[in-house]
């Protein structure tokens, strides 16, 4: 694995060492002991998540207020543009944002600790989009911000309005989220 280093520290770029012939591919895809060496972090799984999503759709940005989850994220068909906002009040980089292409085909995967807002948009025509976290899915503290707030300035690569679902139709903007400390 290699590890690619972002404009904010502890959000990662982790691309695979791949095998490839012309039988097909493999590669590891997450392997905890080399995880921990490349990004500081012992971390432990709970949960495996995989949405199917068509062109357009935006998911995010969201982050649980309480039982934060740090998300190891990847594609396993079709691509999306990531992003990863940083929500921590106290750092440096507070409401800054990080943003990746992941593909079945680069075949990257974004490590994004806890303590971030996470979204992605779905750029081919399809894309299946996989998921570990660090902590378990509790709706209670699940939150939302804008995906199109002007405080973040996300440059989202789409045509006109994406598909959100009704939560992300009314994410509040940065200022009047919930952040952590």
């Amino acid at each position: 694995m290699k590890v690619i280093t972002t404009t904010i520290p502890n959000v990662l770029i982790i691309e695979p060492k791949v095998f490839g012939d012309e039988r097909g591919f493999f590669f590891e895809s997450f392997n905890r002991r080399h995880f921990a060496e490349l990004t500081g972090r012992d971390v432990d799984f709970v949960q495996d998540n995989h949405s199917r999503s068509v062109k357009g759709v935006l998911r995010g940005l969201h982050y649980q207020i309480q039982q934060p989850q740090g998300k190891l994220v990847r594609v396993v068909q079709g691509t999306v543009f990531d992003v990863a906002v940083d929500i921590r009040k106290s750092a440096p980089t507070f409401g800054q944002h990080v943003a990746a292409e992941l593909s079945a085909e680069n075949k990257r995967m974004l490590w994004i600790p806890e303590g971030f807002a996470h979204g992605f948009v779905v750029i081919s025509d399809t894309a299946e989009f996989l998921y570990k976290t660090t902590d378990y899915w509790a709706p209670e503290f699940e939150r939302s911000i804008a995906w199109n707030d002007p405080a973040i300035g996300i440059q989202w690569p789409i045509q006109g309005e994406p598909a959100l679902s009704a939560k992300d139709q009314f994410g509040k903007s940065l200022v009047d989220a919930e952040h952590f400390a």
